[in-house]
C-alpha cells in the first residue's frame, strides 16, 4: 500500500507509524507543516491529490489548536475521500469526561476540555465523510525513552519540582505496538470506532514507578499529589476497554507493566 502519514516528519507517534509501515514492506509518504497546513482546505487537497495515497494515517495535532486538530482532520478527510484513500484518525480518551470510569467503543463522548471536544469533533466528521474509516482511539503513548512522559518521570527523579497524580488512571500503551495497530487498521476492514489502548490501567504515579525502576531512578524520588485536589479540568479516570481490539488485530497491545 501507499500510505500517507501525517506527523510523519518530525511527530514522535508518527515518525513510529512511518517506521512501522517500511518495515511492514509499505511504500510511505512522511507529510509534516511543511508539506501543507492543514488548516488550508485548498493546500491539503493538493497533496493528497499529489500523493494519491491508499490510506492516510492522520497522526497529527496541535493540543491548543481547535483549527488543526478538528479542522485540519475535516480537510484531511474531504481529500482523502476525493481520491478514494481509506482514512485511520488517531484519536484520545480526551473525549470522555472520565465519569464513567471504563469506556466501551459504544459510549458516547462527552469532553470536558477545549482538546476532547476538537477530537470528538474530528471524530464525528470523519466518520461522517469518510464512512469506511476507522477512528483510533488511544491514550497515553509512550515506550521508547523518548516519549514526554518519561522525560517529565527522569526530571521529577532528578530533583524537579512536581507531583504525579494517584488518582489520574489511564491505560498507556507501547508507541512500537500502537503504530503497528495502526500500520495494520489501514490495511484493514474494520470501520467505525477501535479502541488501541494498553491492557493495564495505571495510575499517572504508578506509571512514573515503572520508568523508574525500568531506568535505575530513584523511585523514592516521585512525589504522588492529587489530579482531584487541583481543580484543574480534566477526565481523572478514563480507562479505555480495548477488548474488541484484541479480538480484530494480529498486533498485541501490551499493557504498562509488561512493557516496562
Amino acid at each position: 500500500m501507499r500510505l500517507m502519514v501525517t506527523g510523519g516528519r518530525h511527530g514522535y507517534l508518527g515518525g513510529h507509524v512511518v517506521d512501522a509501515a517500511r518495515a511492514a514492506g509499505h511504500d510511505v509518504v512522511p507529510v509534516g507543516t511543511a508539506d501543507a497546513d492543514v488548516r488550508d482546505a485548498a493546500a491539503v487537497d493538493a497533496l493528497v491529490a499529489r500523493v494519491r495515497p491508499d490510506a492516510v494515517v492522520h497522526t497529527a495535532y496541535v493540543q491548543a489548536d481547535w483549527h488543526v486538530t478538528a479542522t485540519g482532520s475535516a480537510h484531511l478527510a474531504v481529500a482523502a475521500a476525493r481520491q478514494g484513500a481509506r482514512m485511520v484518525l488517531v484519536s484520545s480518551d480526551a473525549v470522555f469526561s472520565g465519569a464513567d470510569g471504563v469506556y466501551a467503543e459504544s459510549a458516547p463522548p462527552d469532553p470536558i476540555t477545549a482538546y476532547g471536544a476538537a477530537k470528538a469533533a474530528a471524530e464525528t466528521t470523519v466518520l461522517a465523510v469518510c464512512p469506511d474509516a476507522v477512528v483510533a482511539r488511544t491514550s497515553l503513548v509512550l515506550g521508547d525513552g523518548r516519549s514526554k512522559h518519561e522525560g517529565l518521570v527522569h526530571r521529577l527523579a532528578g530533583g524537579e519540582e512536581g507531583a504525579l497524580f494517584e488518582d489520574e488512571m489511564r491505560c498507556p500503551v507501547h508507541v512500537g505496538d500502537l503504530a503497528a495497530a495502526l500500520v495494520e487498521l489501514a490495511a484493514h476492514d474494520v470501520a467505525g470506532v477501535l479502541h488501541v489502548a494498553g491492557a493495564d490501567a495505571t495510575s499517572r504515579l504508578e506509571l512514573g514507578r515503572l520508568i523508574a525502576r525500568r531506568d535505575g531512578l530513584d523511585v523514592q524520588a516521585l512525589r504522588g499529589g492529587s489530579r482531584a485536589a487541583t481543580g484543574v479540568p480534566g477526565p481523572i479516570d478514563v480507562r479505555l476497554d480495548s477488548s474488541l481490539a484484541a479480538e480484530v488485530l494480529r498486533t498485541r497491545l501490551r499493557g504498562a507493566r509488561e512493557f516496562l
